[in-house]
């Protein structure tokens, strides 16, 4: 073909997707297979068998091959992207035989694993100790170490689901580097794990002979096995590639490749990151993450469970308008997002903080909502629940601008919260900023796809890839009045509202501990 064309598989935290790219950009076809709830045994759980995920992948490639069987004839590979952060269990015959543990899994063990004396010295010096014991406690190995011993002892390689589903389509136990981010004792200077001394060798506890080998970005990481082609109707050697994390792949996907440039993520997990050749860190011993570009990396703030909370707040409290949108052939996020311009900037005085997940560097905070009265209704909750995540972001994006000392110029927009424009003109007066979207709202996809062809070596540089793959569509303005009243509530109210809650919080985490 003129106009080469690959398959990107996107597996994330809702749905598996399949999607065929062109070296345009242009989305040829979609096959989508979206998952039923995780299980979830206790509280704050959240786990799903590991063969599930590779089944749903199946599903997709499988219905693809069948709904576009000329398209699926001429790809020339497959690119995957995947959720970060979620690991799985393999025993010595490299099955898994445990469920998945999950990004959104919230257990911890009460107590967390001892460090040496040192590194609780040096982490109680910069004010990093609350975070080391936070994350430490946080680290699903360390939960299974002491509850689960026998799930450990026969646990011979601990992967994250990136590394499990390369291997479950190549037969080749590694994965790459830009898959690494989570709670793993990995150096994101040398791309290769900690050394049994260093500090986030003591956060994580996990032996070297346990985790896997790694690949560089960018590479094709093997062929498509014939036990793989049989599953997923793939063809037997076709080249694969291990594109990197769903949230890297999003952001190359928006065109992202520098420091002015912004990549505000409105999915399940919020985040703003920037692409950068210089490696600094955002937060004391919270490393940019490697882009899914070699040599890059992605400075990062997270709203940990993000636009998730929409999905709560509908199954929780809004149930009238899901079964209204039903009755007009609606989804409910439409009917939600109609109400929105029916309430002014700032929600009539009623202010949200979005930390329902606690910041990495806040372990102790809580979500909180403020300013409640009469006047009040559902719709303004909603509002307010967006707002707060603006604000959350906004306070990430300055964080970053100030630790890089560039000023980001314009914002790119992703996730599902970007397919309302209500939303994303919402954004843009939330950040004073022109906020843009690109031609596909499948970006971690897209971003998969060029990853794809600069490795099959069918573009030359991501460069290239960027020009030729990513283009603008839609841009919001900022409207100078909406965006004046947000910067006064951002400044005078938000800004302060952690530091005055954090003594609450404080007697909070005192009381959970004991």
């Amino acid at each position: 073909m003129d106009n080469p064309i690959i398959l990107a598989i996107d597996c994330g935290s809702q749905s598996v997707k399949a999607l065929i790219f062109d070296t345009k950009g242009n989305e040829l076809a979609k096959e989508q297979h979206v998952f039923k709830k995780y299980d979830r045994p206790k509280p704050n759980w959240a786990e799903r068998d590991a063969d599930a995920f590779f089944a749903s992948i199946c599903d997709v490639t499988n219905a693809m091959k069948a709904n576009h069987p000329d398209l699926f004839a001429e790809i020339r590979g497959v690119s995957l992207t995947t959720q970060r952060d979620t690991v799985v269990f393999l025993d010595k015959n490299k099955k898994s035989f445990r469920p998945a543990i999950l990004w959104m899994d919230k257990r911890k063990q009460k107590e967390h694993k001892p460090m040496p004396f040192i590194y609780n010295v040096l982490t109680k010096a910069v004010g990093m100790y609350r975070t080391a014991v936070a994350v430490n406690r946080n680290c699903p190995a360390h939960w299974v170490q002491k509850f689960q011993p026998e799930v450990w002892e026969n646990t011979d390689k601990y992967v994250y689901l990136s590394g499990y589903l390369n291997y479950r389509l190549t037969g080749i136990l590694k994965d790459n580097v830009a898959n690494q981010i989570g709670h793993m004792p990995f150096n994101y200077k040398t791309c290769d794990w900690e050394n049994k001394y260093a500090i986030k060798a003591q956060f994580f506890q996990i032996p070297r002979k346990k985790l896997i080998d790694l690949s560089p970005q960018a590479q094709v990481f093997g062929t498509i096995t014939k036990s793989a082609a049989k599953a997923t109707g793939l063809p037997e050697g076709m080249p694969f590639i291990s594109a990197g994390s769903d949230k890297g792949c999003e952001t190359l996907g928006t065109g992202c490749l520098d420091e002015t440039k912004g990549a505000i993520s409105l999915g399940s997990q919020a985040s703003v990151q920037i692409t950068s050749k210089r490696y600094f860190e955002t937060l004391p011993f919270v490393p940019p993450f490697l882009a899914v570009v070699p040599g890059m990396y992605n400075p990062e703030i997270q709203i940990y469970k993000g636009f998730w909370m929409i999905s709560w707040f509908k199954e929780e409290f809004n149930r009238k308008d899901i079964d209204e949108a039903a009755d007009k052939g609606m989804i409910p996020e439409d009917l939600l997002n109609a109400h929105l311009k029916e309430i002014p900037p700032g929600c009539n005085g009623l202010l949200l903080q979005p930390y329902w997940g606690s910041p990495i560097d806040l372990p102790e905070a809580k979500g909180a909502m403020v300013g409640f009265s009469d006047v009040h209704t559902r719709y303004h909750i909603y509002r307010a629940i967006i707002e707060g995540i603006g604000f959350a972001l906004k306070d990430g994006l300055r964080h970053i601008e100030k630790k890089s000392k560039v000023g980001i110029e314009r914002l790119m927009l992703s996730g599902g919260g970007s397919l309302s424009a209500e939303i994303c003109q919402i954004s843009a007066d939330i950040f004073g900023k022109p906020v843009s979207k690109v031609q596909t709202n499948e970006t971690s996809g897209l971003g998969a796809a060029m990853v794809g062809f600069v490795a099959l070596d069918v573009l030359k540089t991501f460069e290239q890839a960027v020009e030729q793959m990513v283009h603008v569509k839609e841009t919001y303005l900022p409207e100078k009045s909406a965006n004046e009243k947000y910067e006064q509530i951002f400044k005078r109210i938000y800004s302060r509202m952690y530091t005055q809650l954090k003594p609450i919080y404080d007697e909070m985490f005192e009381i959970e501990e004991h």
